[in-house]
């Protein structure tokens, strides 16, 4: 396998600054994911950490962004709750060994399947709920209730967020040489030291000091009762997981104009979600919020990972008084920013375009992203509407022509797929009574696709035979003779050598 790609030239400034950029970005991200949980703190901190190193280093593209993600940790709060922490760890490790069988067995192909309007509607549901986070940062509890701030301290907060917001959009027209977003960070974070404004601060969610992240076994029992706990989390994790990795390797392709590996990203995150369960972090997947801010940062080479993840560690390590210390404000404006940034606004320049169904799907996956939180679960959603409507359209498709032989037989040439689907309109092409004794199928613009095609000639031939007719198959291709042969005994008719017969013009 090859881990580098020694020929591409490396923008170090570029990959150095967006690496701290996503670090920073990261940070509270997986804090508040982890409180949300239920987690200590420092599990999140770890699995950003654990995540995007193996991932940066492992993974199917450069400029992808792993770390302790909300998509994945939601599944687990249950399990939390009901059998705590040292369950959950097993539960991130067995996740880790599905979806490395995910890629040994190179199903993460299967992403391909997955239609553009899915892909407009899981981009956007996922960009609102990023938005939609940040207004959390709006809110305070005061004896016990959650409340929206208010005075002083709604516009102090409003004020920040609006001046990280501006310096997002106005520095790249001064120069694009370092990431708007990090200027933004350091710009807010100095206003708020000098004028000794008060706001709420990294260190008001929860403390970044700790350790390096120490290796344990989860204590559980290594029994069968154990593991009927833990695999279903294990395995809506690995789907979560892998369904909003893969979508996000593809939008990155887009943006990038280049092509990754899926099947190598499912072995990253299959092995670092197992160093996860190990190594007392929460879990986690790619993050579409941070590669956007890794991407419009400048980075196109694994470094800018490398150095986010590293970056973290020193920050557990040593810099958490620092760190500590800035404004949520800051880190809120940045992501809502790349909320924006993220959401496809050529969907709607489109939508005119678009075939009703393709609308409806959109906006369907969209909506179950945004109030189910199940990414998984929106894109299996919007891939089975897909194909019930391709499905739908392809039936409508099946016709025939029908001719008369010199011979006096009956010839109907079929077009389109005979599939479940079409089985109602092939039947009512044959005319049973009025033809002649002998009747040829060709299908040489057509294929027998499933069972119920079969079914359909099995039914077919035996209402001929009913009234001593024959039937005849003609130019069949080998998989569909192969899947008749299959099913023998469940039709019996004869399977012609596709004979060349005269017919008369009509």
């Amino acid at each position: 396998m090859k881990f580098f790609d020694f020929s591409q030239k490396i923008n170090y400034k570029n990959e150095i600054l967006a690496g701290l950029t996503v670090a920073m970005t990261m940070i509270p991200e997986s804090l508040s994911f982890a409180i949300l949980a239920g987690f200590p703190p420092l599990t999140g901190l770890y699995a950003a950490f654990i995540m995007g190193l193996i991932t940066a280093i492992l993974g199917g593209r450069p400029g992808l962004v792993s770390g302790g993600a909300g998509a994945t940790v939601v599944v687990l709060i249950a399990l939390m709750k009901s059998h705590g922490l040292e369950y959950v760890f097993g539960a991130v490790a067995l996740a880790g060994v599905i979806q490395i069988l995910v890629g040994v067995f190179k199903l993460g192909k299967f992403i391909r399947l997955v239609p553009q309007p899915v892909m407009y509607g899981f981009v956007n549901g996922l960009a609102v709920i990023i938005f939609m986070s940040q207004l959390e940062q709006f809110k305070t509890v005061i004896n016990g209730e959650t409340t929206w701030l208010a005075g002083t301290a709604l516009y102090t907060m409003l004020g920040l967020v609006a001046l990280t917001i501006a310096v997002v959009i106005g520095f790249p027209k001064i120069t694009k040489a370092v990431p708007a977003s990090l200027v933004a960070i350091i710009v807010v974070f100095a206003v708020v030291l000098i004028f000794g404004i008060e706001t709420r601060t990294v260190e008001d969610i929860a403390s970044v000091k700790g350790g390096f992240p120490p290796f344990h076994i989860p204590d559980i029992p290594f029994n069968l009762e154990a593991l009927k706990v833990i695999f279903p989390y294990s395995l809506v994790m690995a789907a979560v997981g892998l369904t909003e990795g893969l979508l996000t390797l593809n939008l990155v392709d887009e943006i990038t104009g280049t092509r990754g590996n899926s099947n190598r990203e499912c072995l990253a995150q299959g092995t670092a979600n197992i160093a996860n369960g190990f190594f007392n972090g929460m879990g986690g997947c790619p993050m579409i919020a941070q590669t956007m801010v890794n991407l419009n940062a400048g980075s196109r080479a694994r470094l800018a990972g490398i150095i986010g993840a590293l970056t973290i560690l020193v920050i557990i390590l040593f810099g958490a008084p620092i760190i500590g210390k800035l404004p949520m404000a800051a880190l809120t404006g940045v992501m809502m920013m790349v909320a924006i940034g993220t959401f496809e606004w050529a969907s709607f320049r489109i939508i005119t375009k678009m075939p009703k169904s393709d609308i409806i799907t959109g906006i369907l996956v969209a909506a179950v992203t945004i109030f189910l939180h199940n990414l998984a679960l929106a894109v299996l959603i919007g891939v089975i509407i897909s194909a019930l409507v391709f499905a739908w359209e392809s039936a409508k498709h099946i016709r025939a022509k029908k001719q008369i032989g010199t011979d006096g037989t009956t010839h109907y040439q079929i077009y389109g797929p005979l599939f479940f689907g079409s089985i109602t309109a092939f039947n009512d092409l044959f005319d049973i009574n009025n033809d002649s004794n002998e009747i040829i199928i060709d299908f040489r613009e057509s294929r027998v696709a499933d069972m119920s095609a079969i079914e359909a000639l099995s039914s077919l031939t035996k209402k001929y035979a009913a009234i001593n007719k024959t039937v005849r198959l003609k130019h069949l291709s080998p998989d569909c003779k192969e899947l008749l042969c299959n099913a023998s005994g469940i039709i019996e008719v004869n399977i012609s050598e596709d004979p060349e017969y005269r017919v008369m013009k009509p």
